[in-house]
């Protein structure tokens, strides 16, 4: 398995869980970083990682952001290939075909926070710290948080967040409906990992048909969606799971999924 610097990838059984490792930079984001993430992701999929979660290294950070050194000079065009590879990663993450946690153990900022705003689950730590801050640079989320976060939150909260730069708790997050969970600092790790082991015994044909057609509400109109959903849900029959799950539910017992 490929190996680099400034990210791990670890496997246990069936989940995935990707780690940036710059600690010491509080895990922001430099362009090394986001292609380590492209192809570290790109493996766990190769590998047919049933979970996926998203972490950051030590006790700080999960993500504090992209890397302004970097940005600080930059082009039109320099900024727009720049957009395009931190979108890139968002859609990856958004369009992974399993379950993808954000284990949100401490600072996510900025482009962090964009890339959590793409998993399916956010996790916070009780120590955790979250906000779109990039109008304190005099730019605005450019990595999919206008979007993401407004379906999330809806238009009036995310406009408060991203027009103030707002930092706010894991509490008031969660208050909010920007991440799923909050637990205690010393927990946030073992909690997402029971979590992805749990939905890794889940049927993978079906949660990767309900992540589809989840993400597919937010596209185009709602019949559109809801055509979209009955394609997917027809094509799970006939599959291992579909069988198996019935003929489990109908014998009371428990299903032994592939």
């Amino acid at each position: 398995m490929p190996e680099w610097d400034t990210v791990r990838l670890d496997f246990d059984d069936d989940v995935a869980t990707l780690t940036v490792n710059r600690p010491d930079r509080l895990n922001a984001l430099n362009v090394e970083t986001l292609h380590a993430l492209r192809e570290a992701i790109s493996e766990a999929e190769s590998e047919d990682a049933r979970v996926l979660v998203l972490t950051g290294a030590g006790e700080k950070a999960f993500i504090a952001g992209a890397d302004i050194s970097h940005m600080q000079d930059l082009s039109v065009a320099e900024a727009q290939e720049y957009a395009e590879l931190g979108h890139e990663i968002a859609d990856m993450l958004e369009l992974f075909p399993a379950p993808v946690i954000a284990a949100m153990n401490g600072y996510t900022f900025g482009g962090g926070c964009e890339l959590a705003l793409a998993c399916d689950f956010r996790v916070a730590s009780e120590d955790a710290v979250i906000g779109q801050t990039e109008i304190d640079l005099g730019i605005i989320p450019g990595w999919g948080g206008t979007q993401r976060l407004t379906r999330l939150v809806g238009d009036e909260l995310a406009r408060r967040l991203i027009y103030f730069g707002e930092r706010i708790d894991a509490q008031d997050a969660h208050e909010i409906g920007l991440v799923g969970e909050v637990v205690a600092h010393d927990q946030i790790d073992s909690h997402a990992s029971e979590m992805a082991a749990d939905l890794a015994e889940r049927p993978a044909f079906a949660l990767q048909a309900a992540k589809e057609a989840l993400n597919q509400a937010h596209e185009g109109t709602q019949s559109a969606g809801l055509r979209y959903e009955r394609r997917l849900w027809s094509s799970l029959f006939g599959t291992h799971d579909q069988r198996e799950g019935m003929s489990a539910f109908l014998d009371d017992r428990e299903p032994d999924f592939e």
